[in-house]
């Protein structure tokens, strides 16, 4: 891929940042957006220092200007863990229905290709397993969580309805649990949860009797799958995910041993409408991409854990079941 311009929404995000850094390290240049309702400052800390970021602040759900050529609209604008979507649900249905609107305007306007970051939680609480591209879910549309699924379904919706009928170039991942450096401690994901409980010496907290299961994947393997795809003329939904299927118990115990730990579990309500199963068919992700996961779980989560004991203490937002 040579040198492009891409203009990357949600740049202070756990995923944005992660991803504007490699996108620099691949040699790109980077417009950093985010309004910081969930992203982070510090995230942009080391972006800041590179020549080839800029930063705009500002919210998607209005008209974004951008002066000059772009090649690429990359929309990754989002609350995207359950306690931050219930706490701004009107927040996360405008950036994924009028955002999306905008930016795909925007990519238009520029004769860019645009990118679409959208989410396991499209497939809902799915009686198919594992979940395949072709499986259309099975969400409840108007519960708590449809703030977050139903603005993602109606975005890839308005992105592939737009990219039909003006001709937009579009690329669309669904991200699976994904975990690493630069996830916000405060923002009640099952993984920061409890390395956040074990470092404050609270008890891990376990939604449910913790059979649920969700499909971890490291944060770099999810990079090279997002870059790869960048590459190949492809406008229809790739799954980007582990398909390595854990309980939440067992990511509980191995976090615990993991940072030699006896911190006891204890046991909440199931949350409204939280998947019971979760795994993703990459078999599409394989064939297109030459994709899969290389990280093991277990590797990666010491080295999350290693990021983290390095790490300001934030306070844990409780009780919003298992992102």
């Amino acid at each position: 891929m040579s040198t492009i311009k891409i203009v990357l929404t949600g740049a202070a995000g756990f995923i944005g940042s992660n991803l504007a850094a490699r996108l620099i390290d691949d040699g790109h240049e980077v417009i950093g957006v985010d309004n910081f309702l969930t992203g982070q400052r510090d995230n942009l800390a080391y972006l800041r220092t590179l020549s080839r970021f800029t930063f705009i602040e500002h919210d998607v759900i209005e008209p974004l200007s951008i002066a000059g050529d772009v090649d690429w609209i990359m929309h990754f604008a989002s609350p995207a863990s359950p306690p931050r979507y219930l706490r701004h649900p009107v927040e996360t249905l405008r950036v994924n229905s009028e955002g999306t609107r905008h930016l795909l305007e925007l990519a238009r306007d520029k004769g860019a290709q645009f990118f679409l970051a959208s989410t396991s939680e499209i497939y809902g609480n799915p009686d198919v397993h594992p979940q395949p591209e072709s499986y259309c879910g099975y969400v409840n549309p108007i519960g708590a969580r449809s703030c977050y699924n139903e603005a993602k379904r109606y975005a890839e919706a308005l992105t592939t309805t737009m990219s039909r009928q003006y001709d937009i170039p579009i690329r669309i991942i669904r991200i699976f649990n994904t975990f690493g450096p630069r996830m916000d401690l405060k923002d009640g994901r099952v993984i920061t949860n409890f390395i956040h409980q074990i470092q404050s010496g609270q008890p891990l907290t376990v939604y449910g009797d913790g059979s649920q299961t969700r499909s971890f994947q490291y944060i770099d393997d999810l990079l090279e799958g997002i870059v790869r795809l960048m590459d190949v003329p492809y406008g229809q939904p790739v799954n980007l995910g582990n398909p390595e299927e854990y309980s939440i118990l067992e990511i509980a115990r191995m976090t615990r041993e993991l940072m030699g730990s006896q911190a006891p579990i204890e046991y909440r309500p199931l949350p409204e409408d939280d998947p019971r199963r979760r795994k993703p068919d990459i078999s599409r992700a394989r064939q297109l991409l030459g994709w899969e996961p290389r990280v093991r779980l277990r590797d990666a989560l010491a080295h999350t854990i290693r990021y983290y004991q390095g790490q300001p203490q934030g306070q844990l937002i409780h009780g919003m079941g298992d992102l």
